[in-house]
């Protein structure tokens, strides 16, 4: 074969770095969204904040609200209000300069200056502020035994024992390594045998919170039984059954414990009562981590018997292209600085454009899921419907990816709590009429069997199908049961107690 050249006509999708940018935007979430406009806002010098407050002139091309239909709110469904963001011409850059005043006012004033910072402050009438709470990060459990261990007075070999008892206990309070290899891990010239590492070991045994340094749950309870004091109501029972009868208890065979330990059913009660006051992770109740929050992204409110929706305007600062800068640039002028602002100003515009398409999109998203899951707004969750991606790809005419996308880490602030926008899709079962009935629905209902349940005679999982089933809602023994274990619910020979 020879070599030959020929011209041959096709199409091919190609990803603009437009398109690539809007698509990374869009699965972003609020905060992750934040730190790519702040990125945004000290490497382009032609992007800046809008202000709350500030009104733009519409006269101006690159001004808020000069594209039409992009101010104010906008809804497809009449019992539905959307708010945008606006949006930005697309005059070339040349139309776009010429338009851009001489002389700007001062957009800024000093007491603006230290409003982000001074916000945390408490103000004159804030009698509830913490400041420890607002400042303070989250405490270890290591370093809250290191703590009280720098308290007590002990020798410097016993110290060292002690930092290494105290190396080897977990986030939940118990001691996972053997003493032999803390013996191990100490220097043999100090000569240190297993009694001294025993001793040390009930010394921090004895250390807040009841019950750290425990090997297993069996002495986890008792070291907190035994720091009880000596009148507490059936304490000597209650330690009795936790030395010798705990497996008993953990399999819920109360008949077999009032006959060994020779109790009544009220004193049985009791004392199981008095157990269960007790923590079995000990060190979970040292807070370790700082506390996390949720930004929504999607305002949910109802109004006149209708349900609103808009974008939460206070979780994304609102950009615009500096005019100031933007005028600077001149036409037919090939400088370097000339080119790098002019880049700088079509990135500018590009970026503005992204955040819109993606403001729009999220809520046409979050409007159809509103609009399909009115029954759950108004009801809660036994009224949740069957919803899954397709659904709304079809409704607001984008594909699933970009549903997906877009539900992604997104959340919507609803008078029932928040939610993430997945939250709201889920699978459905058959029911008998035919109809359809969603997986959120029947956890509802299944939580709400096992609460109004018998303690005495617990529901089983073919118990609750042939309830649901009563219902219309055909589901099966495993499926319940899969369910039941999603809610966290234990089986019902485990949920099994005394009245």
């Amino acid at each position: 074969m020879k070599p030959s050249l020929v011209l041959k006509m096709g199409q091919q999708l190609t990803m603009t770095p437009q398109l690539q940018q809007a698509i990374r935007l869009l699965q972003l979430s609020t905060l992750d969204l934040q730190q790519e406009i702040q990125e945004a806002l000290e490497s382009n010098p032609m992007l800046e904040r809008q202000e709350e407050g500030e009104d733009f002139d519409n006269s101006d091309p690159m001004a808020d609200g000069a594209e039409s239909g992009a101010n104010g709110t906008s809804s497809s469904q009449d019992n539905f209000q959307e708010s945008t963001t606006p949006n930005v011409d697309s005059l070339d850059d040349d139309q776009w300069a010429e338009r851009i005043p001489n002389e700007l006012p001062v957009d800024t004033a000093w007491e603006d200056i230290y409003q982000t910072s001074a916000s945390s402050l408490p103000s004159n009438d804030d009698d509830e502020w913490d400041f420890t709470s607002r400042t303070s990060a989250g405490e270890s459990l290591q370093s809250h035994l290191l703590w009280q261990l720098n308290l007590l007075p002990m020798s410097d070999t016993d110290r060292l024992i002690a930092l290494s008892i105290i190396d080897g206990i977990t986030d939940d309070g118990y001691l996972e390594e053997s003493l032999d290899d803390i013996l191990a891990s100490i220097d043999p010239e100090l000569g240190v045998e297993m009694d001294e590492v025993e001793v040390v070991l009930r010394r921090v045994q004895q250390l807040e919170p009841a019950g750290v340094g425990a090997r297993n749950l069996r002495e986890c309870l008792l070291l907190q039984l035994r720091q009880l004091p000596t009148k507490t109501y059936l304490l000597a029972e209650a330690i009795r059954l936790v030395s010798d009868h705990l497996d008993l208890l953990g399999s819920r065979d109360y008949s077999q414990l009032m006959r060994r330990m020779k109790l009544k059913e009220d004193e049985l009660r009791e004392t199981i009562e008095l157990i269960q006051s007790l923590h079995p992770r000990p060190g979970s109740q040292i807070e370790s981590g700082e506390a996390e929050y949720v930004v929504p992204d999607v305002i949910v409110r109802k109004n006149n018997d209708r349900w609103l929706v808009e974008l939460n305007q206070e979780a994304v600062p609102r950009l615009r292209v500096n005019s100031q800068y933007a005028g600077l640039v001149r036409r037919a002028d090939s400088s370097a600085d000339n080119t790098f602002m002019r880049n700088q100003l079509q990135e500018a515009r590009w970026f503005i454009k992204s955040l819109q398409s993606r403001n729009e999109t999220l809520m046409k998203v979050a409007t159809q899921i509103v609009e399909h899951q009115r029954g759950f707004l108004e009801y809660g969750e036994e009224a949740m419907k069957p919803l899954v991606l397709h659904d709304i790809a079809e409704a607001v005419g984008m594909h699933e990816s970009t549903i997906s996308r877009v539900t992604t880490q997104k959340f919507m602030h609803t008078p029932r709590g928040i939610f993430e926008l997945k939250y709201f899709f889920s699978s459905h079962v058959s029911t008998s009429e035919g109809g359809e009935c969603s997986s959120t629905a029947i956890r509802a209902i299944i939580k709400k069997l096992v609460a109004a349940e018998s303690p005495k005679k617990p529901l089983s999982d073919s118990k609750i199908a042939g309830l649901l089933e009563a219902q219309g809602i055909q589901v099966a023994r495993r499926t319940v049961a899969k369910y039941r274990e999603s809610l966290g619910i234990s089986p019902s020979s485990e949920r099994k107690r005394l009245v």
